[in-house]
C-alpha cells in the first residue's frame, strides 16, 4: 500500500503540476480563451492512459502463464530500472520544468498552432498516466491477493493528495518548494526501488539462481511483513521480518550506490547565494 501512494501521489502531481503550469502561464499572457485546448489534451491523455492500463492488465495473464516464478521476478527488476531512471531524471530536471513549458506555449503562440499547448497537455498527463501504469504493474508483481483492495485505496489517495498538493501551489502556495517535494519523493523512491531490488533477489533465491540462505533475523513476532501496518512499510521502505544476508546486502548496496549517484553531487557542491536558492524554491 505505501508504495502504491507514493507512485500515484508523484505522478499525479507530476501531471498535475504540468497542467497547472500551462493553466498559470496561458492566464499570465491573457491566453485564458486557449483553457478548452488544455482541458481537451489533459482529459484524452487520462482515457489514453486508461485504456493502457486495460490492454496492459490483458496482455500480463498470458505472460503469468509462461511461469510465474520467472515473470515476477523480471517484472520486478524491471521495476527497479524504471524508478531508478524516473528518479535520476526528475532529480536533474525538476528545477527546468517551469521555464520548457514555457518556452512550448511561447513557442506554440509565435507560429499560430495553438492545438500544440493541447498537445502539450496531452502528452504530459499521457506520460505520467503510462509511467503509474508500468509501475503499479511492477509493483503487484510482488504483492498479494490480500493487498488488492488496500492497494486501491492508497492509490485513491495518492492522487487526491496529489491534487490536493497541486491546488496549494497554484492557489496561495508558491512559497512551496517543487525541488523540496521532488528530493522528499526521491529519497522515498530509492527506499521502494531498494525494496524491490531486495526482493527480487529472494525471488531468484527461491528460484536457485541464488543459493538459498537462513535469514539474518526474524521480527515476525513484533511486526509481520503481512500485516497491514508491515506490507505498508514493506512496499514503501522494504521492510522485511525475516531478510536473507543476500537480500539485506542487495537492499543496503543499492541504497548506499544510487544514494551517492543521485545526492553525492549536491553535497560536494557549495550552498548557493541566497538569491538563487529564492529562484530554485519558486
Amino acid at each position: 500500500m505505501g508504495a502504491t501512494f507514493l507512485i500515484t501521489l508523484r505522478e499525479a502531481f507530476e501531471a498535475a503540476l504540468l497542467l497547472g503550469l500551462v493553466y498559470t502561464y496561458l492566464d499570465k499572457t491573457g491566453a485564458r480563451r486557449h483553457f478548452t485546448w488544455v482541458s481537451v489534451g489533459g482529459a484524452l491523455g487520462l482515457a489514453a492512459s486508461i485504456a493502457m492500463g486495460v490492454a496492459v492488465a490483458y496482455l500480463s495473464g498470458p505472460l503469468i502463464d509462461l511461469g510465474p516464478d520467472v515473470i515476477g521476478a523480471g517484472v520486478i527488476f524491471l521495476a527497479v530500472i524504471l524508478l531508478t531512471w524516473h528518479a535520476w531524471w526528475m532529480q536533474r530536471h525538476a528545477r527546468g520544468i517551469r521555464g520548457q513549458v514555457e518556452r512550448r506555449i511561447d513557442e506554440a503562440r509565435s507560429t499560430q498552432r495553438l492545438w500544440m499547448v493541447g498537445l502539450i497537455a496531452f502528452t504530459g498527463v499521457f506520460r505520467e498516466g503510462a509511467e503509474t501504469v508500468i509501475f503499479l504493474w511492477c509493483l503487484m508483481a510482488e504483492a498479494t491477493s490480500a493487498a488488492g483492495w488496500g492497494s486501491v485505496v492508497a492509490g485513491v489517495a495518492g492522487v487526491v493528495a496529489a491534487g490536493t498538493l497541486g491546488w496549494v501551489i497554484f492557489r496561495g502556495g508558491q512559497r512551496l518548494s517543487l525541488v523540496r517535494f521532488f528530493t522528499v519523493t526521491t529519497v522515498l523512491v530509492l527506499f521502494l526501488a531498494a525494496g524491490l531490488f531486495s526482493t527480487g533477489i529472494g525471488r531468484l533465491q527461491s528460484l536457485g539462481v541464488l543459493p538459498m540462505m537462513a535469514p539474518l533475523w526474524d521480527t515476525s513476532w513484533l511486526l509481520s511483513d503481512s500485516s497491514a501496518v508491515g506490507s505498508f512499510l514493506a512496499g514503501l521502505l522494504g521492510y522485511r521480518a525475516r531478510p536473507s544476508l543476500l537480500e539485506m546486502s542487495g537492499y543496503l548496496a543499492y541504497l548506499l550506490v544510487l544514494g551517492f549517484v543521485m545526492f553525492g553531487g549536491a553535497w560536494r557542491r557549495p550552498a548557493p547565494a541566497p538569491a538563487v536558492r529564492a529562484r530554485a524554491s519558486r
